[in-house]
């Protein structure tokens, strides 16, 4: 259960966070991928930073894994706008522990990071990716699996 009294993350420019109340690592991913997939997004990719870390520098840290989220409609429509698109492509979800042990699933704004590009339909598409990317964070909430930060 999350205290009131524990901090947020902090806010930047380019993602937006919510806080699980769960602290089991294997269901809040389970819970992150489920809510994705009701929006119409999949995994194309998954990388274990813990794993990677403790492989490549022998360094323990904390459980933490990109999501490499995909709407295939919504890219389709991206990619035919803009074919150099996929370079900032798929959306990124990370699900991350805190020192303190608290889950944080943080969520790449995609109308931030498409600001790169003057095309209008890229603009609109990642307007439409942030909405759902703000459902999926909602849905985390209204399950009880999770508060906005």
């Amino acid at each position: 259960m999350i205290h009131p009294q524990q901090a947020a993350p902090a806010l930047s420019k380019y993602g937006f966070h919510c806080v699980l109340k769960d602290s089991d690592f294997a269901r809040a991913i389970a819970a992150v991928t489920e809510a994705l997939k009701a929006e119409g997004f999949g995994i194309l990719t998954e990388i274990d930073v813990q794993a990677t870390m403790k492989a490549k520098l022998n360094l323990d840290v904390r459980p933490y894994r990109i999501l490499g989220a995909c709407n295939p409609p919504l890219a389709h429509r991206a990619l035919t706008a803009e074919p150099d698109i996929c370079l900032l492509l798929p959306c990124n979800v990370v699900v991350r522990e805190e020192a303190d042990g608290r889950l944080v699933v943080g969520f790449m704004d995609p109308v931030a990071v498409m600001e790169m590009t003057s095309n209008p339909e890229v603009g609109s598409v990642a307007t439409e990716v942030r909405s759902k990317l703000d459902q999926v964070r909602t849905a985390l909430v209204d399950q009880g699996v999770g508060r906005h930060a």
